[in-house]
């Protein structure tokens, strides 16, 4: 479980639970979609508010410069990236963390149906966001230098 001290957690949480009840079903090996199919599913059962594929507009200096689809945009406060590989990699984890730069939102959950499940959680703590930290359901919350995870 995730410190009730970060950010939205109260909502993290419910969709670390969400991941969890998906994975435990599904176990590991499909299409991303099937994941995105089944978390739109156990999210809406959890009463959260989950906008699949949330178009989200990029700013560059005020000025917007282009847009990205999440996977979710859960709460109007949380992105969730999904994943269905191996293992998360570093451009997964950079992926995630510049969607969080480029807009106003702060919290982040990149979530991998992988052959062991993982998630992490990524924090902008400003907009437009001086400070980044990233931590584990397992693993407390360490601060980041810009571009590590």
């Amino acid at each position: 479980m995730i410190d009730p001290n970060y950010s939205h957690s109260d909502v993290t949480d419910r969709i670390i639970a969400a991941f969890y009840k998906v994975y435990n079903a599904l176990g590991w090996g499909f299409l991303e979609k099937v994941y995105q199919n089944s978390m739109a599913i156990e999210l809406a059962r959890t009463g959260l508010t989950a906008v699949a594929q949330a178009q989200l507009k990029v700013a560059y200096n005020g000025i917007e410069v282009g847009e990205y689809y999440a996977d979710f945009l859960v709460e109007n406060s949380v992105i969730v990236e999904l994943k269905s590989v191996e293992q998360l990699a570093s451009e997964h984890h950079a992926q995630l963390l510049n969607y969080l730069r480029a807009t106003d939102i702060e919290v982040g959950l990149l979530l991998n149906f992988g052959p062991k499940p993982e998630i992490k959680r990524k924090v902008c703590e400003t907009a437009r966001h001086q400070s980044v930290s990233s931590s584990s359901s397992s693993a407390p919350k360490s601060a980041l230098s810009a571009g590590h995870s």
